[in-house]
Order: C-alpha cells, then sequence, then structure tokens
C-alpha cells in the first residue's frame, strides 16, 4: 500500500522560547506572519499558533491571535491554522478560551487540548478535568477541531472517556508529545504503546521535544504517522548545540526525509482531507457561532 502523504504541523514560537536561545525565534506578529509564510514554503501544513505581546511574553489576549492569523490568512490562503489553549501561565477558562471565540476567517482551524496535567522540567502544567471538558466543549460549539495533545500514556484513556461522554467526536486529530523531562520517555516502545491506545480513527503526530525531535519525528514517519516539529519544542539543529534551527529549516530536512522513504508531502486541503475535516470551500464563515454562555 502507498503510505499516506505526510502532515507536517509547524510549531514555532511557543511560550518557553526568547530570542536570547535563539535568535530566530518569531515574537512579533509579523514576525510570525513571515516564519509561517516560509513554513508553509517548506512543507508544513499546519501551523501551531502561540502568541506574544509587546514585551515578547506570552499572551493570551483575543486581539493579538486576530493580528496574527489575520496575516497568515492573507499570506497563506488555505493553511490550517491551529490556537493555542495552553494553561501554562494563564489558568483561567476566561483566558484559556479567548482564542476559541475568534469568528469569521479568524476563527482557528484547530485549537491544542491538553489531556491532563503533568510537570515540566520547571513547573507544573495543570489540566484539570472540567476544565478538559469546558475547552472541548468550547470547540465543539464552534465548530474547532481539537488538537489533543499527549504527554503521557494516561491521555489516550482521557480521549476515551471524553468520546464515551459525547465530548468528543470525529474528526480526531492528535500530537503525542514525548520526552519531556517529568512524561513519557521518548522511546519506540512508549510511541507505539499511545498509538495503540489512540481511539479508533484517529490522525496521529508525533513530535519530540528538545534533543529527542528529530529521532521522535523519524520514528513517526517511517510508522505511517504524521508530526509535529517546530523552535516551540527544540532550538537546535545539530545533537551538538552547535546550529541553532530555524522552523524552515527544520521542516525541509523532515520533507527530505519523508521523500527518502517514499512519503509525499500533503498539502493543507490533502491534509484536511486526511483528517477528516471538510474542504475549506464547504466551511461557512458562520460556521459554529454559537455560544454557550455557561462556559
Amino acid at each position: 500500500m502507498k503510505p499516506d502523504k505526510l502532515i507536517i504541523n509547524a510549531a514555532i514560537t511557543g511560550m518557553v522560547p526568547t530570542r536570547q536561545d535563539n535568535p530566530h525565534v518569531p515574537v512579533t506578529v509579523a514576525e510570525i506572519v513571515a516564519d509561517v509564510r516560509r513554513c508553509r514554503d517548506a512543507g508544513a501544513s499546519i501551523v501551531h499558533v502561540h502568541a506574544r505581546d509587546a514585551d515578547g511574553q506570552p499572551t493570551y489576549r483575543q486581539e493579538i491571535f486576530a493580528e496574527i492569523f489575520a496575516g497568515i490568512r492573507a499570506t497563506c490562503p488555505g493553511l490550517m491554522i491551529s490556537g493555542t489553549t495552553s494553561g501554562r501561565r494563564y489558568p483561567e477558562f476566561s483566558q484559556r478560551s479567548q482564542v476559541l471565540e475568534l469568528d469569521g476567517d479568524l476563527r482557528p482551524d484547530l485549537a491544542s487540548l491538553t489531556l491532563g496535567s503533568m510537570n515540566f522540567p520547571l513547573q507544573a502544567s495543570v489540566n484539570d478535568p472540567q476544565m478538559i471538558r469546558d475547552l472541548a466543549t468550547k470547540m465543539r460549539m464552534r465548530g474547532i477541531v481539537p488538537e489533543l495533545e499527549l504527554f503521557d500514556l494516561g491521555m489516550a484513556d482521557c480521549a476515551q472517556d471524553l468520546i464515551g461522554q459525547g465530548i468528543l467526536g470525529p474528526p480526531l486529530y492528535a500530537n503525542i508529545l514525548l520526552g519531556s523531562r517529568g512524561t513519557l520517555a521518548a522511546t519506540p516502545l512508549n510511541l507505539t504503546t499511545v498509538v495503540r491506545a489512540l481511539p479508533a480513527g484517529t490522525t496521529w503526530s508525533a513530535a519530540g521535544i528538545g534533543r529527542f525531535q528529530f529521532y521522535v519525528n523519524s520514528m513517526a514517519i517511517t510508522m505511517g504517522g504524521h508530526v509535529r516539529v517546530g523552535l516551540e519544542d527544540n532550538l537546535w539543529f545539530d545533537l551538538a548545540r552547535t546550529q541553532p534551527a530555524t522552523n524552515a529549516r527544520l521542516i525541509d530536512r523532515l520533507a527530505k526525509l519523508a521523500n527518502m522513504v517514499g512519503r509525499e508531502i500533503a498539502s493543507p486541503e490533502e491534509a484536511r482531507a486526511l483528517i477528516g475535516m471538510p474542504a475549506q470551500s464547504k466551511i461557512s464563515v458562520n460556521a459554529g457561532a454559537r455560544r454557550d454562555e455557561n462556559l
């Protein structure tokens, strides 16, 4: 069988990296939009977006996301946008859900939904059960596909439970993130175990944190899965940490590897079809415009 084309999800900024860590980290709206275009040209079909304020600090403010999304829509028509709902710095639902309230062309195609709490090296990321349910419900009401994030095996069970409650349903798209200290290690056994535990019909990608990025991406490509890659997860191009990475260069390396093992790169429209999302031409700008005032 011919393998599916490869979906490349570009996680370009994140909440932690700074220019002091890597001079190529895009921070301003203009920098993010320009870097997204380079990522699209290199082969990305999804871009995972975090916003920063005027001081370069992570922000949940809807108006900054709106500027970024408008710029991406104008310069990269068709590219899928995923907005973060991370609670790593801002724990309130009213903060985390602001990006989900954008309307029309500014409404993101996907939004991150981390399926449990975890420890990062320097802090905890708290995602309590009610927060997960509330965010997932808001996404469903707004017509936004959850970008499920799994850092541990039990998070696959959470996805199954949400399906059983009728809170999650197709299409299902998941990122498995391995190698962060405090969560599941980046090993072939762990990746295959999580993949086997995913709900039936899930389109899955895998990412490695830090030095494990290319290692995990490579496993996913040869297993028939997809990839998340970018400066959010890894600042260096080489294991010796002598070459600061760029998002486009990280993507280009994976595209070349995929072609070497017989996998073509999915366009944004092909990625939509693989995930099970409707073609962009069939999406009404008012789709999902209902609001649940109890959330």
